[in-house]
């Protein structure tokens, strides 16, 4: 009786391990799939599914396979900004190339009554996150005068590099809307791996609109902000021979600034 009793303890032990290192949302953290820097040159394959990012975060921005718009992942459901400047629901199936997610557990939530811009909100989460080598995660829902957003058209192989997509990419003008920004202040040592900086992207609250980022005009709104990362965890395409093949040696901070910008 008593060796069945130990047998059966170790049993529950290993298994309460087993699904506590098992667990789909890790906090405290940010996964990323491949490289800002790759999809720079071009590696625009899907390297994992809607599905599988979505057991890593609530929360997050990116891509989608052949560069087919823009992402945005907020409260655990995907949305696609085409280049048509519509808004789409992506199966689970789909691809990215290129996504960071975060399971989204805001530290500090504040009312903005003034009007406010994008670099006026970087000054704001600056101010609230003034060490410069931590992430941020920052989520604001308000009532905006206007919006400049982008999109880009998806892409065919052979692939071009991003930059010369995103010069023919189409920009939207969204007036007296409300909706959400979504985005992560990044530090500087993440250069080539993710963007250094803000990232952002909004979603018209609708669904009507959204998109990458340019800058904006809010009339007022709410800012949540999750400032505590504890790591970052990179899934590479090492299977794909693009990624494989591209030149990663390149200092492409230019190219990083003319696309996010």
């Amino acid at each position: 009786m008593m060796r069945r009793f130990s047998s059966l303890t170790i049993l529950f032990c290993l298994a309460a391990i087993f699904f506590s290192g098992c667990s789909t949302v890790p906090s405290n953290g940010i996964t990323q799939v491949a490289t800002i820097d790759a999809l720079l040159t071009g590696v625009y394959e899907g390297h994992m599914s809607l599905q599988e990012l979505r057991s890593y975060g609530n929360f997050g921005l990116g891509t989608f396979e052949g560069l087919d718009g823009e992402m945005v992942f907020i409260d655990g459901t995907f949305y696609k900004v085409r280049a048509d400047g519509k808004v789409y629901t992506p199966a689970l199936s789909e691809r990215t190339p290129f996504a960071c997610v975060t399971a989204f557990d805001p530290d500090h939530r504040e009312t903005i009554t003034e009007q406010t811009d994008l670099a006026a909100l970087e000054k704001r989460i600056d101010a609230l996150v003034p060490e410069p080598n931590r992430f941020c995660a920052f989520k604001v829902r308000g009532t905006f005068d206007h919006v400049k957003a982008r999109s880009v058209p998806a892409q065919q192989k052979p692939y071009p590099p991003l930059v010369e997509v995103t010069r023919n990419q189409p920009v939207f003008n969204l007036s007296n809307v409300q909706g959400t920004l979504i985005g992560f202040r990044s530090p500087p040592f993440v250069k080539g791996v993710n963007v250094p900086g803000y990232h952002v992207h909004f979603l018209v609250e609708d669904h009507s609109g959204g998109g990458h980022v340019l800058d904006f005009v809010m009339r007022e709104g709410t800012l949540e902000a999750d400032t505590v990362h504890d790591w970052l965890n990179i899934y590479l395409p090492t299977e794909n021979p693009s990624f494989a093949r591209a030149d990663l040696t390149v200092d492409r901070t230019g190219e990083t600034q003319a696309v996010e910008k």
